[in-house]
């Protein structure tokens, strides 16, 4: 979340991607660091025991979101 606030502040374009356990901290984290709007992604937690097909699904279905907060059009 971090880092995402911190590219955003120098101009450089960025999403922070965050499971939905982690939620309530990315958004404390935001206000900490002065951006209480920073809009990131967020997926299903956990992450850590998926395979390569299920982190495919994963960005399969946050890559809309990504591209919407990037201000990209498909």
């Amino acid at each position: 979340m971090a880092d995402g606030i911190l590219l955003e502040r120098q101009g450089v374009p960025a999403v922070s991607i965050c499971t939905d356990a982690f939620g309530i901290t990315g958004e404390a984290m935001a206000r900490t660091y002065g951006f209480p709007g920073f809009q990131w992604v967020s997926i299903p937690h956990p992450v850590a025991s998926l395979d390569a097909e299920g982190i495919r699904q994963r960005v399969e279905e946050m890559l809309p979101r990504v591209l919407d907060l990037l201000g990209v059009e498909e």
